[in-house]
């Protein structure tokens, strides 16, 4: 499956589908301006624009589950020792719910990884993110990179 630059791509899509791909070009504004000596955590509620807040729940890669303002600091600490980028394959949509396949890359504690993820957006009757599903293809991670997860409620 070819990979295309989320930049070229993104115009072509409009609706939900349009919103969770802005959603991940806000992200990566966001990681990429989290290493700048004054960026603050107030800057994430660029991203909680495209979220019901009180309502939102994600769950992450190892099954872990966030409410926003866990995510958020999940977020913080993470874009800030982070590089990440990524590379749109499809992107499926059916009624409230826009599913974005991506290829990611990331480099996390002098980490290099490239892995393809799935994620699954639902969103409310008003067009904000209620739930995020993310789901990933990758090798098997190194057990430093997993040390970010410590305290992160896993579902059972």
């Amino acid at each position: 499956m070819p990979l295309h630059d989320l930049g070229t791509v993104i115009g072509a899509y409009s609706g939900l589908a349009r919103k969770a791909l802005d959603y991940t070009e806000t992200m990566k504004n966001l990681v990429d301006a989290a290493k700048a000596p004054d960026f603050s955590s107030e800057q994430w509620d660029d991203l909680a624009a495209f979220v019901d807040t009180a309502a939102f729940e994600r769950v992450g890669n190892f099954k872990e589950v966030m409410a926003w303002p866990e995510y958020v600091g999940f977020l913080d600490g993470w874009a800030r020792s982070s590089e990440w980028e990524c590379s749109f394959k499809r992107l499926t949509q059916n009624d409230h719910l826009v599913i974005v396949e991506l290829e990611e890359r990331s480099n996390v504690g002098g980490v290099t990884s490239a892995v393809n993820s799935v994620l699954v957006y639902e969103f409310d009757e008003v067009g904000k993110i209620r739930h995020l599903d993310i789901y990933l293809q990758m090798p098997l991670p190194e057990l430093e990179m997993l040390k970010s997860y410590e305290g992160i409620t896993i579902a059972q």
